[in-house]
């Protein structure tokens, strides 16, 4: 795991902030929605299936910061649709990095290179760069050609002048393990990236491609085979250990679905951003009044064949912080791949 070691220790920090107060349900990141818009119509995706009105919509920079910091939660990922198609994005990145959270701005890059000059680079802010495949595979899964290179030109650019930049990479039932070794190699070093986040897709009720999704034990198999060999420790990967070992089926976890609310234009999304059962005002209505017992894989089917890292991620990261054993490993990974 390649987290920095100080975004580690305020993450270990909160989470022992919320044990001592006895918390059973907290936010460990935000998945904020400024707008449903983007540039590409990739296959995968349901978000710009939205009406046209909603679609013009963009959040305002008040109410985006103002979700945050009423969940309290350490981190943001900003994400949509495409976040740099926002006019006030960089005032959201400003206000929140001020308010010292970490925030990853995830974009598909191909607005990056055009809006760099509105961001600064800082120790508190991230890019997170989408990117699927190597060339053929990447463009044909956002249905445009050219996007892969022009994401690699706007990962260059921002290493260069200084920015951390992540990538995540999203695999269907199409790859293979030798393709998802392709793509982390090429990533981890050739782009050296700073961080990779890695997750099995889920299928969006209204993605158009309803077809390529993994199942359970597709998703075990595709994974136990691309980390053999010692890939797991080679690549930068922004995971606990448990939840590699989740992937690929050491482990088995509930889903903690509620450590990774959405917040978008309609609020907060129950029970996540991948299903939408409704939307209520505040954070607090979200914990409160769900039921979130009724959701996970064996409750609901449409959790049969998930295993995406916003509903089990948390759940290996709390039972990391659970475990002396577990602390002490990730602890290791992260310095050591802080050293790299």
């Amino acid at each position: 795991m390649a987290m920095p070691l100080r975004q580690t220790i305020k993450v270990a920090t909160y989470l022992a902030e919320q044990k001592l107060r006895k918390r059973e349900k907290f936010p460990l990141i935000v998945e904020l929605e400024p707008l449903f818009a983007c540039n590409l119509a990739c296959e995968g995706c349901g978000k710009i299936q939205h009406p046209a009105g909603v679609l013009k919509q963009r959040m305002p920079v008040a109410q985006a910061v103002g979700a945050v910091l009423e969940s309290g939660a350490p981190m943001v990922s900003i994400a949509g649709g495409e976040p740099l198609m926002h006019p006030q994005i960089d005032e959201i990145v400003r206000q929140l990095v001020a308010k010292k959270k970490y925030v990853f701005l995830c974009t598909n890059a191909m607005l990056l290179r055009k809006k760099m000059d509105k961001f600064k680079p800082s120790p508190y802010f991230a890019f997170a760069v989408h990117i699927d495949g190597l060339r053929e595979r990447h463009d044909e899964s956002v249905a445009k050609e050219g996007v892969f290179d022009e994401a690699v030109e706007a990962i260059k650019e921002a290493k260069k002048r200084g920015f951390r930049v992540t990538t995540n990479s999203t695999f269907f039932n199409t790859d293979t393990p030798q393709t998802i070794i392709e793509v982390l190699n090429f990533l981890n070093d050739d782009l050296k990236v700073d961080e990779m986040m890695i997750s099995p897709a889920y299928a969006y009720e209204k993605a158009p491609d309803q077809e390529h999704f993994l199942g359970v034990e597709q998703t075990r198999e595709l994974f136990k085979k691309a980390f053999a060999g010692g890939n797991r420790k080679k690549w930068r990967l922004n995971h606990s250990p448990l939840f590699l070992d989740f992937l690929e089926g050491k482990v088995d976890f509930p889903c903690t679905a509620w450590a990774i609310p959405n917040y978008s234009l309609f609020g907060w999304q129950r029970p996540c951003y991948l299903m939408s059962d409704g939307y209520v005002p505040t954070y607090r209505e979200l914990i409160e009044e769900t039921d979130w017992d009724k959701y996970g894989r064996g409750k609901d089917p449409r959790c049969a064949n998930c295993m995406a890292h916003c509903g089990y991620e948390p759940t290996a990261v709390l039972a990391t912080m659970g475990s002396l054993k577990e602390s002490l490993r990730a602890m290791r990974e992260t310095v050591s791949g802080n050293r790299e």
